[in-house]
């Protein structure tokens, strides 16, 4: 696919921003909650595009890739900017599907602001909690969006009392639904006081009126609610609400933005998307209470050189630091990184340090996106997000700056893959270039891993899941005309251990001349679930030179890649060194690092370890008739039921299950409900392998 490169001055957009009217905001939500469908409206109705595509027509702006939009779900982050109301406004729309949370977790550590966007019919979905708490953890605030309320089923207060329950927040409903199901046809502001009619398909036929009298009293106990809540959460509106003062619209707002960057409330708004009822009340919204760029404030990070916090503001005039959150290969500009300039600005031509990785880079060429289409621009500046052309040795995570201002931020921090398959090339003439392109791959796409098998010398590529997998293998096929052969799937087991022990090792060789000397004694002890691996030095005195102990690290990570116990890699262990020693001719980094291989190793075997499989949290959503087939396969499958609710004509069940027992879970669910039944799977957590389960597991590896 050919892209279209368009001058800045060309499109007509020779105007900057000012740094307070600039929104970088995520739409988050569960699949096909309608994020892409609320964004093609939202780009429609600031005039970005000129006409509205369609999710299921595969014609959606934001869904560019061919499986994409074959598939009808959003597999990769797309970005694009819109102007509403003098703002302007970055949005990125990420998938729902938990085969790419990556995508998610990587564009929410950019972003000052999202919306949470819930089905009206399914409300807080297993993936809406998830995403919702990846935001929560870089602290995002958020608005609340209801869809799909034209839809059988569709209860917009049903929806709200599932978000404060499941989530924990506190909703400040703002826009109530006027009719309900198919009956939907307007929504009542509750600020303004107000009824908005849609009479046509556009929303730029929307009709302001009085409230009707049949809702009048209904209205007015959920404005009062509104306020009520409002008062709460802020001294101005408590004050003048106990003073039965009249409280203005202007008034109202300013105290609404307030909570909402404070994250003390959510607003809530509705509508449904795909009838165009209620997405230009939400681009209000966006402008009225989402933070820029100024609200978020300055960004922290550490000085490599002194290990001293040190902060940048979001201006213009600010020493420069990008943070690197995305890198694709693009056909037509080749490598392109996307990155969030936090401050100070950049132009083309300008020299940064990688302070990551401490390498001096060039930036060729800056392009505002647009999706898969590329507007080349003069400069970006604090608060934007662009891509950039000609960064040759940055990756996602990476911290860029200037030469005299060392800074890095937090790294992002990505789920381990659970699922691994064999894979190889249709002929051997293509070996080579099938293991370029799938390095290049995990370059873009950190939970995607790739490891040549030291014994059989096959590789092995790990993933997030089935689906994941298939849709960068069909990459490989469409992108770079390379076709491969895939092994069955394989679960990616964990090994960690139950006690502390300690172990020790000694590498000594003499060659004739200067020979080999490491000797390191280490303490294992088990860590939290989830900590992966802690290092620290007990050393008293000279026993070993400091400058062999990054040797001493890297020798114990590289004997955690594979297991002693059953050949998988180890989690979860914190590693001391207690003692050892050294000799003052024959000691070198490469003695110690082999000597604290074998010390990890002996006392990996002492502290009882254990092999740990991937737990999946499942969801059903099935016909009551079918409830005792599928209770009956899941329980054969070592699944434990944790939750039955009813929803409509349906029944939802909820509970966790073992990876290994579910690969041909689709098939036999299809099979078990006529078709009618429907799943969703994502990773939880790690478990120790039942005693059973791993004694046949002994007979195989």
């Amino acid at each position: 696919m050919i892209l279209k490169v368009v001058s800045k001055q060309k499109a007509g957009l020779t105007d900057m921003t000012d740094i307070k009217d600039v929104r970088n905001i995520g739409i988050i939500a569960h699949i096909d909650a309608g994020k892409t469908t609320t964004t093609e409206r939202i780009l429609f109705y600031s005039g970005k595009i000129s006409r509205i595509g369609d999710v299921d027509e595969g014609t959606a702006t934001m869904d560019w890739m061919d499986q994409e939009r074959e598939r009808g779900i959003t597999i990769t982050s797309a970005a694009t900017t819109c102007y509403w109301k003098g703002h302007k406004i970055n949005i990125i729309d990420t998938p729902g599907h938990v085969d790419f949370t990556a995508e998610v977790e990587r564009s929410l550590r950019v972003l000052d602001g999202a919306i949470g966007i819930f089905c009206g019919v399914g409300g807080v979905q297993p993936q809406s909690e998830t995403v919702w708490r990846q935001s929560e953890k870089y602290g995002i605030p958020k608005i609340i969006y209801v869809n799909k309320l034209d839809r059988i089923g569709a209860d917009f207060y049903r929806v709200v009392t599932q978000i404060e329950n499941k989530l924990g927040v506190k909703c400040l409903v703002l826009q109530m639904p006027i009719g309900s199901e198919s009956g939907f046809n307007g929504i009542v502001d509750l600020i303004e006081n107000k009824a908005i009619y849609y009479p046509t398909d556009s929303e730029n036929d929307a009709v302001f009126e009085e409230i009707p009298k049949e809702i009048e009293e209904q209205v007015h106990q959920a404005r009062n609610q509104m306020l009520e809540r409002l008062a709460e959460n802020d001294e101005e509106i408590m004050e003048m609400y106990l003073h039965n003062q009249n409280i203005g619209v202007e008034t109202i707002k300013k105290a609404i933005r307030r909570a909402t960057l404070a994250k003390t409330l959510y607003p809530v708004f509705c509508g449904a998307s795909l009838r165009n009822k209620g997405t230009k009340l939400l681009l209000d919204a966006i402008v009225d209470y989402l933070p820029s760029p100024l609200d978020r404030g300055e960004i922290f990070g550490e000085d490599p050189e002194t290990g001293q916090i040190v902060a940048r503001k979001p201006e213009i005039d600010e020493k420069h630091c990008l943070l690197a959150f995305k890198m694709v290969n693009d056909m037509y500009f080749g490598r392109l990184v996307y990155v969030r300039v936090y401050s100070g600005q950049i132009v083309p031509g300008i020299r940064l340090i990688n302070w990551t990785r401490k390498r001096k880079e060039r930036i060729l060429k800056i392009l505002e996106v647009h999706a898969n289409k590329f507007q080349e621009i003069e400069k970006a500046v604090a608060g934007d997000i662009v891509a950039v052309v000609g960064l040759k040795e940055t990756f996602t995570g990476d911290t860029l700056g200037e030469i005299d201002s060392p800074i890095i931020l937090e790294k992002m921090r990505f789920p381990e893959p659970v699922l691994k398959m064999k894979v190889e090339p249709k002929t051997k003439a293509e070996s080579e270039k099938v293991f370029q392109t799938l390095l290049k791959l995990t370059e873009e796409d950190p939970t995607f891993r790739l490891k040549i098998d030291p014994d059989t010398g096959e590789t092995i590529i790990s993933g997030m899941g089935q689906l994941h997998i298939e849709v960068l293998i069909e990459r490989m096929k469409r992108q770079y005309n390379l076709e491969v052969r895939l092994g069955k799937p394989e679960v990616a087991y964990k090994e960690t251990i139950t006690n502390c022990a300690t172990g020790e090792g000694k590498f000594i060789k003499q060659t004739g001349g200067k020979g080999h000397y490491g000797h390191v004694v280490l303490q294992l002890k088990p860590l939290q679930k989830g900590e992966r691996f802690r290092f620290s030095n007990a050393l008293k005195g000279d026993l070993i030179p400091s400058q062999f102990i990054p040797a001493i690290e890297e020798g114990i990570l590289e004997a955690m890649e594979v297991g002693p116990f059953k050949g998988f890699p180890v989690i979860d262990v914190e590693c001391t060194v207690v003692d050892g020693s050294f000799h003052p001719v024959d000691s070198n980094d490469i003695a110690f690092k082999i000597a604290a291989s074998m010390a990890f190793k002996d006392a990996y075997m002492k502290a009882n370890p254990v092999l740990l499989e991937p737990i999946m949290k499942i969801e059903v959503t099935t016909p009551q008739e079918y409830i005792g087939e599928i209770i009956a396969d899941l329980g054969m499958r070592n699944g434990k039921i944790e939750e039955m609710k009813d929803d409509g004509i349906y029944k939802i069940i909820r509970g966790f299950v073992p990876l290994r027992t579910m690969f041909d879970y689709a098939t036999i669910l299809r099979s078990l409900t006529q078709g009618r039944a429907s799943y969703i799977i994502e990773p939880c957590f790690y478990q120790k392998v039942p005693d059973e389960q791993l004694k046949k597991m002994s007979e195989i590896l």
